[in-house]
């Protein structure tokens, strides 16, 4: 399911519980819509409010920063892209090969990203580390050095190339990592236990009925961001591969 219409499922639930107390508060007995019930639920709901604002920002903070990190990564991954392929061409003609492998690698990564947008394989490249893996590093180790010069660029295009594996395996792993949901499940609850309390001692009217579409759709574009960002690869909020297509720009250059 994606992160849309998860949100949009919250959203239904919020709402349906501000509406909920509304349609609950006529039925409730004198006692119970006292001043002093009143302020207790209104205590109550205070303290929840807090407890939903303090992991809400949490829970945001946190998904911007594995955005952040996974962007971070994609830049670091164009960067090594171009900085072996400089040392290749200082490593002279005998590496030509070589560096038509890097630049078909990373085509072939644009072309699956472009292919894939909206699934869950758009780093399939990324995950496997297939062409880096068993392309690259095996037309760099078949170079044969005339002097120390190309064994010392050798020596560097290879840990070169490692690092770029291992930076698309730390993507794909870091890509496994769910959304903590159990959090994000109580999140959701204390939403509907809140505004289930709005609902019970407010008027009805269209107004408040208004106020409390907004408010449900303010929390739930919160979460939605949270589900997007904790998931970059695919979905409306992706990591850019502007620095990818720079680099493809500068291969063989």
């Amino acid at each position: 399911m994606s992160a849309l219409s998860i949100s949009i499922i919250v959203f239904a639930c919020v709402f349906g519980g501000g509406l909920l107390g509304m349609f609950v508060s006529p039925k409730l007995p004198f006692h119970h819509q006292s001043a002093e019930s009143k302020d207790i639920v209104r205590l109550g709901m205070g303290l929840v409010a807090t407890t939903v604002a303090v992991v809400l920002g949490l829970l945001v903070s946190s998904a911007k920063s594995f955005y952040d990190t996974q962007s971070n990564e994609v830049t670091q991954l164009a960067a090594n892209f171009v900085m072996l392929d400089r040392i290749m061409a200082q490593y002279g003609p005998e590496a030509g090969d070589a560096r038509a492998a890097l630049r078909s690698a990373l085509a072939d990564q644009m072309e699956s990203r472009d292919s894939s947008r909206h699934s869950n394989k758009l780093y399939s490249n990324i995950k496997s580390g297939a062409q880096v893996g068993n392309g690259m590093i095996n037309k760099i180790q078949e170079l044969s050095p005339r002097d120390d010069n190309q064994r010392s660029l050798k020596a560097q295009a290879v840990s070169t190339a490692f690092q770029l594996g291992q930076t698309r395996w730390l993507m794909f792993e870091q890509n496994t990592i769910p959304v903590p949901r159990l959090l994000l499940a109580m999140l959701i609850l204390w939403l509907i236990v809140l505004f289930l309390s709005f609902g019970l001692f407010a008027p009805r009217n269209l107004m408040v009925m208004a106020g409390l579409f907004m408010a449900a759709a303010a929390v739930c574009g919160a979460i939605l961001l949270i589900l997007e960002m904790y998931h970059p690869q695919v979905g409306l909020i992706q990591v850019s591969d502007a620095p990818l297509r720079a680099a493809l720009a500068q291969l063989g250059q």
